[in-house]
Parts: C-alpha cells; sequence; structure tokens
C-alpha cells in the first residue's frame, strides 16, 4: 500500500472526528503543488514565447519549431516570410517561431 493510500484513508483516532477540512488536506496540497512546479511554470513560459514572438520584426534572424533557421524579410499579422540559405523564401506561422537564432548559438558555444 502506498503512502497516499496510507494517508487518505486511515481511520480517525480515538476521540477524534474523522470529517472537516483535515480530511481534504491532503488533496488540497497535492493541487497545490501540482499548480506551484507544472501549471505555473508553463503558464509563464507560454506568456513569454507569446510576448517574444509579438515582439519580432524584420531582419531578426529566427529558428521555427521545424528547426529551420532564418531572417525575417516581412511581417504580417499571422505570418512571416523569411528568407532561408539559397535566398529561398518561407512562409510561416507566427506561432511556428520557436526561439531566436542568436540566442540557441549562444546556448552551443
Amino acid at each position: 500500500m502506498n503512502l497516499m493510500n496510507i494517508l487518505l484513508f486511515m481511520p480517525p483516532a480515538e476521540g477524534e472526528e474523522g470529517g472537516g477540512i483535515m480530511s481534504f488536506l491532503p488533496l488540497i496540497l497535492i493541487v497545490l503543488v501540482f499548480y506551484l512546479f507544472f501549471i505555473r511554470p508553463q503558464m509563464k513560459k507560454s506568456k513569454d514565447q507569446k510576448k517574444y514572438r509579438e515582439a519580432l520584426k524584420k531582419g531578426d534572424k529566427i529558428v521555427t519549431i521545424g528547426g529551420i533557421h532564418g531572417k525575417i524579410v516581412e511581417v504580417q499579422e499571422r505570418t512571416f516570410t523569411i528568407e532561408v540559405e539559397g535566398q529561398n523564401k518561407l512562409k510561416v506561422e507566427r506561432t511556428a517561431v520557436a526561439m531566436d537564432a542568436a540566442s540557441q548559438l549562444g546556448a552551443k558555444r
């Protein structure tokens, strides 16, 4: 039997009441820990990524989620036109931009 089952299903000690908030305390703590360590950081990362994508402008070097490196040559409302090696141009969605190419180069060094 694992620890969670022991804590949740343990009968109350003699003379104590079994109800109240104490019976929900383990569940509340689990939800709180889950929020603090999983949901909140993911929301912050998503917000930062959205802010980064909105701040992109012509001339910025980017990497798409597919790993394509390019330089932004045109900015539309929902898409970017990027120039890749050989002066080829690709149209990509804003949401397809993963990171700044300069930050990735700095991480490799």
